[in-house]
């Protein structure tokens, strides 16, 4: 019997767009000859416990309407932390549902060194979403009016900070100080 297949796809924002990935895992599930049975879609951060889709994806799990989740990476599928991810994925291996990362071809609900994969990605994807919040906080924190000072270890500038100010800092005023917001943030 060919397993049923629930995808589950997220992107953070409007600005993006999930398709490629939804494209790319239908066409991975007709190759492994599996059926799709469903593409759950959260437009959403990842830090987020609960999301529209991802909520109605574990609601379906609950009701056994499909076999396998298959997700795009790891971090589309969750940025909440190692405890957190493990429960959920816990979730759904007691329910006899099994998992799959594309990109992470060794993260699979079979294998002895699954939960110890899995411990450590979790890790690294709750990380990277610390550093990022980190270099947009350092980035509103300390931007300047027309130039871009050097930066120091904490991503900080030295600079004239009393400028600041936060809601100009979320627009930008100009196009100037809109590309120098950019340049502070990812630089």
């Amino acid at each position: 019997m060919k397993s049923k297949v629930a995808i589950y796809v997220r992107v953070s924002t409007n600005k993006q767009d999930a398709n490629n990935q939804v494209e790319i895992l239908r066409d991975f599930c007709k190759t492994s000859g599996w059926n799709n049975f469903k593409v759950y879609s959260d437009i959403v951060t990842g830090t987020k416990d609960s999301r529209p889709a991802w909520d109605e994806m574990f609601k379906d799990a609950h009701k056994k309407l499909f076999d396998t989740v298959l997700f795009w990476s790891f971090d589309r599928f969750s940025r909440s932390g190692t405890l957190f991810t493990l429960q959920k994925l816990h979730e759904l291996e007691l329910l006899h549902i099994g998992y799959k990362s594309y990109q992470e071809q060794y993260i699979d609900s079979v294998g002895m060194f699954k939960d110890t994969v899995i411990s450590i990605f979790a890790t690294i994807a709750k990380a990277e979403r610390e550093r990022i919040s980190e270099r947009t906080k350092a980035g509103l924190r300390c931007e300047c009016n027309h130039k871009l000072p050097a930066h120091n270890q904490d991503g900080c500038t030295k600079c004239d900070c009393e400028k600041f100010s936060r809601k100009g800092a979320r627009r930008g005023k100009d196009k100037k100080q809109r590309k120098l917001r950019r340049g502070v943030i990812y630089g």
